[in-house]
């Protein structure tokens, strides 16, 4: 039974997991380097429930599922994200051809640094075929959704994603990455308010992160791994 965008939710439990809920498809992807860029490669199977809990704290013996350590661990999840609308906080940096959205939040994934370049010199070039072609790859991979490139109309260019969660592993950096979740899953917080709705998203889930719930790359500077808790 696949996932239903109508019924898809992660709900963010008070210093606790992630609640998803509405059969999203649970994944694992390795970022592997490619050149000068990056992609990704599918992982282990993971197993697939109608509803599931995903840690957050980073201490789960069973990863990337809860087992309630967080209690033991004393995990203290305060969320501090600002829920303002993307683009109330994104910059704005425009180009010939095309421009681009950054708001910042950055997951350390390495998806804007293409075969052609990194992602913010390709716009300033986006004249060239070739390089808006690779800029907008390059945005359109940032799995934080940290990147937007947008054409001279206005309007966004988004990869076409179904609901779908993956988790992400990163042996380059020889780290655990973060929850990467796609294709307008909304995210409930532990208050009840509801994030904006976004097509990318990557959550925390080292526990560390100083922008919870989302990652702010905090799993690299900690080399968070969740093999070393089995």
């Amino acid at each position: 039974m696949g996932s239903d965008i109508t019924k898809a939710r992660i709900r963010i439990l008070k210093n606790g997991p992630y609640i998803v809920s509405g059969n999203v498809p649970l994944s694992e992807k390795i970022i592997v380097s490619k050149g000068k860029g990056y992609e990704y490669k599918d992982g282990r199977e993971l197993p697939q429930y109608e509803k599931y809990a995903l840690c957050r704290c980073g201490k789960s013996k069973n990863p990337p599922f809860c087992d309630a350590y967080h209690v033991k661990a004393g995990f203290e999840g305060t969320e501090t994200a600002s829920k303002a609308k993307y683009e109330d906080r994104a910059e704005l940096l425009e180009g010939p051809e095309l421009d681009l959205w950054d708001d910042h939040r950055c997951a350390f994934a390495r998806f804007c640094h293409t075969q052609e370049g990194n992602t913010w010199d390709l716009i300033k070039t986006s004249d060239q075929p070739k390089h808006r072609d690779a800029a907008i790859k390059g945005a359109s991979e940032c799995p934080a959704g940290r990147l937007v490139a947008v054409d001279k109309m206005g309007t966004a260019i988004e990869p076409d994603y179904e609901p779908a969660i993956e988790i992400l592993q990163d042996p380059e950096r020889k780290v655990s990455c973060g929850i990467f979740v796609k294709g307008y899953i909304p995210i409930e917080s532990s208050e009840g308010e509801i994030y904006e709705t976004r097509n990318r998203v990557v959550l925390c889930r080292c526990g560390e992160s100083k922008n919870t719930p989302f990652c702010d790359a905090s799993h690299v500077s900690v080399s968070f791994s969740d093999k070393d808790n089995i």
